[in-house]
């Protein structure tokens, strides 16, 4: 299950991605970029020594950037596929230790460069499904642990390295893939893999509040209603940023870019899953591999909001989620048996999702009562219709 992350500490990750994203996109210098993530991923966690590992053929990894308190620069360092590192960067797989020359795991293959550090939280990053090498912390021995909602941001932090490394190869491979292609993989990134992350603290905060509201003071609940409001806020930034992403190259092929709709309705339904408590049944039809970003962005979030409202409003048992494409379009209906969607809602979120559809040719309706339920479908062709 995603844990719960702090609120602050996600944004400061979230905005040294961007960061980091901006400048690669910008064609700053690979090296440059690098030692930017470093810096700033042991700023995040707070950690006195940051290293960028990259597996080889061997499966070695080799230190290719490194940030320390002390001055450190252990680059070129190599470490044997069965270090902590190496393992990482095989198996995909983030590696925690409170004291890693003192874990059986990690302890046989620390190189004496390293031996002064002790607590040590390693996440991989890759490109295109490929694990690429690890994003590694490190603290002083006398340091204390990292903490597990630290470990979870450092992870999707890590995620952004190999965005960044895949824009330093497309820079010195321009044959191989072009620059607008690698937009829109960082904007599927971003969308897919932060707007997730996000959306679930949000969610879980939310449901904390609405839990506690009677053993809050005023003043805690105020403040977290706020945090949640800033999630919101950054979540629609997040989506402006991959909209420009996204906006077509003069160069760029006149054919729009696809996106799996299948994959993305599993990942939001596996998220709804872990708030709810108990799974939605999904059911998928037809050819959902190739639906036009554009048309996709609509119906994932038409999605995302329907089952938001079912997790915060409904106290539903049971959720259904039918995903269709025909030869009419793609027809979303997410039902649920819960005590029906509060007024105020209905003129805001689902509202707004009935704009959303008028916009792009499509149709939506709800339907919902205390004892029935309730049923939000919405509906879109796969080629815009004029209004």
């Amino acid at each position: 299950m995603t844990l719960l992350m702090e609120p602050t500490l996600a944004a400061r990750a979230l905005s040294a991605a961007t960061e980091i994203t901006t400048a690669a996109l910008s064609g700053g210098d690979p090296d440059a970029v690098l030692d930017s993530v470093v810096h700033k991923a042991a700023e995040i966690a707070g950690a006195d020594l940051c290293l960028v590992m990259v597996r080889a053929g061997d499966g070695k990894v080799s230190v290719e950037a490194a940030y320390g308190t002390h001055n450190e620069d252990p680059r070129g360092l190599v470490l044997p596929a069965e270090s902590a590192a190496g393992q990482v960067a095989h198996g995909g797989v983030t590696v925690v230790a409170e004291d890693m020359t003192t874990d059986p795991r990690t302890a046989p293959y620390v190189p004496s460069e390293l031996r002064r550090f002790g607590p040590f939280a390693a996440a991989p990053f890759g490109s295109g499904g490929r694990v690429l090498g690890a994003l590694a912390v490190y603290r002083e021995r006398t340091g204390s642990p990292f903490e597990p909602a630290m470990v979870e941001v450092l992870t999707a932090f890590a995620a952004q390295v190999g965005v960044v490394l895949a824009l330093a190869e497309a820079a010195n491979d321009r044959h191989r893939i072009t620059l607008y292609q690698e937009r829109e993989r960082i904007a599927r990134e971003l969308h897919d893999v932060i707007v997730q992350r996000l959306y679930a603290a949000g969610m879980q905060l939310d449901r904390v509040r609405r839990r506690m509201r009677k053993r809050f003071a005023s003043t805690d609940a105020t403040r977290l209603g706020e945090a949640i409001d800033q999630l919101d806020e950054t979540i629609e930034e997040i989506r402006h940023t991959v909209r420009e992403l996204r906006s077509p190259e003069p160069e760029a092929s006149e054919q729009p870019s696809a996106t799996d709709l299948a994959e993305s309705a599993r990942a939001e339904v596996r998220i709804a899953g872990e708030l709810l408590g108990f799974p939605p049944t999904l059911e998928l039809s037809g050819e959902l591999a190739d639906i036009p970003a554009e048309r996709a962005d609509h119906i994932r979030a038409a999605l995302r909001e329907a089952l938001s409202n079912v997790v915060r409003h409904s106290g539903a048992s049971e959720t259904r989620v039918t995903l269709v494409r025909d030869a009419d379009g793609v027809r979303l209906r997410v039902r649920d048996n819960g005590a029906g969607v509060p007024q105020d809602v209905q003129t805001r979120g689902l509202r707004h999702l009935e704009e959303r559809a008028t916009r792009a040719g499509g149709k939506f309706y709800l339907n919902s009562s205390p004892s029935l339920g309730t049923l939000v479908a919405f509906e879109l062709p796969l080629e815009r219709r004029a209004s």
